[in-house]
């Protein structure tokens, strides 16, 4: 893997080592062993970073195991700075030992974590890394997204993950060093915003120089001392007014334009840390009912993507299979994905970032409300807000959705406490990007209103998103037989995006027994046929601001993609990119 598969796109630097690849492996259901000296005999040899379940692991076991370790050793120079240890995502909950001393523990499937293993380290010779994990199916309480409790998948739930499933890999830094880099656009005055964070042994005279390129043009070269460890500086750059190159530096999915930046971290002459990252110049707000990008309104053509792959579930074969989702769903037409009870990958943000893609970010919920569900679930979006706040291709953030996890939203006060909460918790953490409280039906708190509608008749569509309808559809119509919002919370003008419908079932290969959709198609011209008068409507109601079409791929039992599972198209990419964007089809190939 080289220096631009980094697993940490907007943080990179230079000495790192790449963990991924062959570790001993064992199941524990007796829990045998609670530490690695009592570990039993390695069982199996796994492929980290895919997950036991797949075949990519080499394993392939998907029955119920609560209980797992793995194993592997690693080399590294000496090193008279720091050493850190970094996990990429690791389900559920995991124990860590480097050479038999515990360097960390942490719970939440989907983010990442560092362990700083220095005081670990061996001199010479070989270094011994151990992970215990605990993920238990039956436990609904934990944030889990669309990974099934029961042993086969069923319904709209797909195959559990268990253990490592994104990248581990081990960099060495200066004692002291740059934790922490955040970038904000500040699109009104022309301003990047930059907060660095520098931990280690050193307390005073440190210094941060940032570098700012558009290209080869050098934009911005300023010298910060930091304050506490910290600076937090707004980087000015020159506005040219009203002329036109004020548009080429503005990011969006036409013009994807990312500003390289370095960032040094100096005590006296001396350099500390020095990081290559990126970041843009672009905001994504609302105006009424309109959704805005660039200070202009922006209609949303997003595709409901789940994330999965037969072969290696939530972890991608490969970087360029990250990269080959994101230029399949320009190719459709979208202009941005709803990342469907999944944090993503950094890798898949990055590519979305360079090839212009927008992305929601949803948390993946849990399946029983409790006091503790609800604090496991703001741990850990705490730590994706964190983690991908810099990235300017998110342009949402979605608590809840369907109100899973917080099923009585009508009836049980703490239910909605729970929904209100973390609706202004996120806009504290993010007070640039919209957020959606509860996607689908029973609003409360929210900026943008998204209603979920698997009608399969495109005329019943049409005639109930009339816009003369709009009072009756919050009044009357009740979508998934819920209501739309919460007494106490009526419309008041938010924007309306259509954030689930579709879902037309269609693979000619496939037993209609086993797979399923909202509705279904029996040729590939009804399926088209049907998918350009639903697009239709939804591109021409003016009462939507957008629209997210269910869903890019097939994935496991649900055959609704507009992609099969292995990405191959089940019509011609152009026709399918005609009808996203309401426009004729002339035959010739994808605009992508």
């Amino acid at each position: 893997m080289n220096q631009f598969e980094y697993p940490r796109p907007q943080l990179v630097r230079k000495n790192w080592l790449n963990l991924n690849g062959k570790w001993k492996f064992s199941f524990d259901e007796a829990r045998t062993c609670k530490v690695p000296q009592d570990c039993p005999q390695w069982t199996h040899q796994i492929e980290v970073p895919f997950a036991p379940e797949t075949e990519m692991s080499g394993i392939a076991d998907q029955g119920f195991h609560t209980h797992c370790w793995y194993e592997r050793e690693f080399e590294l120079a000496p090193h008279d700075g720091r050493t850190l240890l970094h996990f990429g995502a690791v389900d559920y909950f995991c124990r860590v030992w480097v050479n038999g001393m515990l360097v960390c523990e942490h719970e939440g499937g989907h983010t990442s974590f560092t362990a700083d293993i220095t005081s670990a380290m061996r001199t010479e010779g070989q270094q011994v890394v151990t992970v215990y994990v605990e993920d238990n199916p039956a436990d609904l309480a934990k944030p889990r997204g669309k990974q099934d409790w029961l042993r086969e998948p069923h319904s709209i739930w797909y195959p559990r993950t268990t253990g490592i499933w994104q990248t581990v890999w081990v960099e060495q830094v200066a004692s002291t060093y740059v934790q922490t880099l955040r970038w904000t656009p500040l699109f009104e005055t022309f301003e990047i915003g930059c907060e660095v964070i520098a931990t280690g042994d050193i307390d005073d005279d440190l210094f941060v120089e940032v570098k700012i390129w558009n290209g080869e043009e050098l934009l911005a070269d300023d010298y910060y001392k930091l304050l506490g460890h910290e600076a937090n500086r707004k980087i000015a750059l020159s506005d040219p007014g009203i002329d036109d190159s004020r548009n080429e530096l503005l990011w969006s999915p036409e013009q994807p334009k990312l500003l390289d930046a370095e960032i040094t971290l100096r005590h006296g002459d001396r350099i500390l840390d020095q990081i290559r990252s990126y970041t843009a110049l672009r905001s994504f707000s609302i105006n009424r009912d309109r959704l805005m990008l660039n200070g202009r309104p922006y209609f949303l053509r997003l595709v409901l993507d789940q994330g999965y792959w037969p072969e290696s579930f939530m972890t991608a074969p490969s970087d360029q299979h990250l990269k080959r989702d994101i230029e399949l769903t320009k190719a459709m037409g979208f202009n941005g994905v709803r990342k469907h009870q999944k944090i993503e990958d950094p890798r898949y943000l990055y590519w979305a970032d360079k090839l212009g893609l927008l992305v929601w970010e949803e948390m993946p919920s849990a399946y029983r409300f409790s006091p503790k569900a609800i604090t496991r679930m703001v741990k850990e979006w705490t730590e994706a807000i964190e983690r991908d706040y810099s990235h300017p291709s998110i342009i949402v953030w979605v608590a809840f959705n369907e109100s899973w996890g917080v099923p009585n939203l009508t009836l049980t006060q703490a239910h909605r406490n729970a929904v209100e909460a973390l609706y202004h918790y996120t806009r504290t953490l993010d007070a640039t990007r919209p957020v959606i409280g509860n996607d689908g039906w029973e609003a409360s708190a929210t900026d943008i209103l998204g209603i979920h509608d698997y009608d399969g008749d495109p005329e019943r569509l049409s005639q109930r998103y009339e816009s003369s309808e709009h009072r009756t559809l919050f009044d009357q119509r009740r979508p998934g037989g819920r209501i739309l919002t919460l007494d106490g919370f009526p419309h008041r003008g938010q924007p309306i995006v259509l954030t689930e419908f579709g879902g037309i079932a269609y693979d000619v290969d496939a037993d209609p027994n086993i797979t399923w959709g909202y509705s279904r198609a029996n040729t590939a011209e009804s399926f088209i046929d049907v998918y350009q008068r639903m697009l239709a409507v939804v591109n021409t109601r003016t009462m939507f601001a957008g629209f997210c079409y269910t869903q890019f791929a097939d994935t496991f039992q649900e055959a609704n993609g507009l992609l099969r599972a292995d990405r191959t198209p089940k019509v011609p990419l152009a026709q399918i990119y005609a009808a996203t964007r309401n426009e004729p089809f002339d035959g010739k190939s994808s605009q992508g």
